[in-house]
This record gives structure tokens, sequence and C-alpha cells, in this order.
């Protein structure tokens, strides 16, 4: 069975409308578009309220000859629109800090659907009797889900092959009051092996694997390819009782059932749950926003 969850504690965030593949946003003080390939109906607001409603808009660029496939675009910004800026997100004790930024990926610096996972590692870090929480954070990003664990008291390794987008996170870490968290510049699946061979344990591991990815020495990651070897490798990590695995996927055409199949072929004998999150528009449209497992040993 499938629970369905969204985000309810958000205050500086708000997906105002959605539609003809395009969504309406709004992060703190400004209101963004971008594209959204989900978003098969129409718009409840006309294209005049979405334009004078916007301080950027992304478009994307258009293949060339050389790539066809190129994914990265340009920001429009209108007067008052700042190149950066913060917003803020509290639950319980835990008050985050991101700074955003505009990139050429379409992407800001946060996936607001997170903040249910976030809650989720903030309360289980929590209830734990064991005071030494370890735990690995896998194609980490920006660092929501670490700045979470880490304000519960978790020791956090923080693994990313981009220095820009660790050095990102830790600007993160550092506007949130926090400290300590351990940054690795790297491929995750040779870190994970590494961490094998050393012998080292986690009590949490979490994995959000791209589609597709490179390492920061060219690694070449493809998730329906790659994803079967790392989560065998990641059960390995962990250690064998109180533990928990989290896969959190986001990827238009790979179906939440061959994930569940997956993970549970590799971690037999343990209880897991599956989670699909959204986010709603003003009109009430909800917009599928991933797919959560956890597992617990």
């Amino acid at each position: 069975m499938i629970r369905l969850l969204t985000p309810v504690n958000w205050k500086e965030y708000e997906l105002i409308d959605t539609g003809n593949f395009q969504k309406l946003e709004r992060f703190g003080r400004y209101i963004i578009i971008r594209p959204e390939p989900q978003a098969l109906w129409d718009k409840a607001f006309s294209e005049d309220e979405w334009k004078n409603m916007a301080h950027a808009i992304y478009t994307r660029r258009k293949g060339t000859a050389e790539n066809q496939d190129d994914e990265r675009g340009e920001w429009k910004l209108l007067p008052g629109m700042p190149e950066q800026w913060q917003i803020e997100y509290a639950y319980r004790e835990m008050k985050l800090l991101f700074r955003l930024g505009l990139t050429s990926f379409k992407h800001v610096g946060i996936f607001p659907e997170q903040a249910v996972n976030w809650e989720y590692l903030y309360d289980y870090i929590k209830g734990k009797k064991n005071a030494d929480t370890r735990l690995l954070n896998l194609f980490a990003y920006t660092g929501g889900a670490s700045l979470a664990a880490c304000s519960a008291g978790a020791r956090v390794t923080h693994v990313d092959s981009v220095k820009q987008v660790v050095g990102w996170a830790k600007e993160n870490m550092e506007i949130s009051g926090l400290t300590d968290i351990r940054w690795i510049i790297d491929d995750a699946v040779k870190f994970v092996k590494r961490e094998l061979r050393r012998g080292n344990k986690y009590h949490i591991i979490l994995l959000d694997p791209p589609a597709y990815g490179r390492g920061p020495e060219g690694e070449k990651w493809i998730l329906q390819t790659g994803i079967n070897d790392l989560i065998k490798d990641c059960s390995r990590l962990l250690y064998e009782n109180d533990s928990l695995f989290m896969l959190n996927m986001y990827s238009v055409g790979f179906s939440p059932v061959i994930a569940e199949s997956l993970v549970k072929t590799i971690f037999e004998k343990t209880k897991g749950e599956m989670q699909e999150l959204y986010l709603t528009d003003k009109s009430g449209r909800k917009l599928p926003a991933g797919v959560v497992f956890f597992f617990r040993k």
C-alpha cells in the first residue's frame, strides 16, 4: 500500500498554479516559473496572471547539433529579482536556512516536497536510544536531509560528486547554525565500496540517485544499470539491527513498483513502507514529486 504525503509546515514555499507543462511557485518573497513535465492539465490562472506574478522565468534551451539532449536553460529576471536569496524551514526545534539560487538546470537549491523526509528523519533520530547515530547521505545535493539529521543530533557524512554543490550545502549548514557535518566530494559508488573495505558501518543510509550523473573524475552513473549493485553495497554498510535505509526517487517513467521490488529483494525480512510525495497547488491539483521507500532492520 502506498501512503500519499505532502509537506504541511512550509511557510516560505507555495505551489501557486500548475499546468501546460509548467509550475508557478513562491520561494519566500519571490515567485518563479519553471518547466514541469508532469503538469499535463490546463493552468487555472491566465497567462497574464502568471506573467504579472512572476519575478523570474526559466526557459529551456533547444538542443544543438552537437548535443540534442542539453537540459540547461536560461532565466529571465524581472526587476527586483536577486540571483540569490534565503528561506527558512521550521519544524519543532529544527530551524533550517537555505540559500537559494537560479541555476542553468532550472533548480534553485531545494526540492520542497523533501520536507516530509526531513521531518521523518528528525523524529526518527530524536526517538533513537543510541546517542551516536551515524548517517550516510549519498547524492546529497545541497543538504536538506543532512541538515535535518544534524539538527537532530546525528553524525552526518554528506557525499556528492560536485564540488560547488557540496560548497553550497556547507553554506546552508553554516547559516543554519549547525556544525560538524563530514563533507565528501566523491563518486557515491566508489565511496561506498571504500567504506566497505574500511569496515565502516552506518545506522541510517539515505540514497537519492538521479537518473543520470557524473562523478568528479567523469564516472558515469545511469540509474537503471547502477542502482541494483549500489543498494546491495548499501545494505552491507548498515548495522544489522536498529538501522534504516531510505530510497528517494524521482524519475519520470521509472515505475515505483520496480523500485519497491528491487529494494524488497535486497532487504529481505525487513519492514518496508512505500510513500508517494506530492505538492498541491491553490486549485487543489496534486503534482507528483517522487516516491520514498523506508526499510528498517
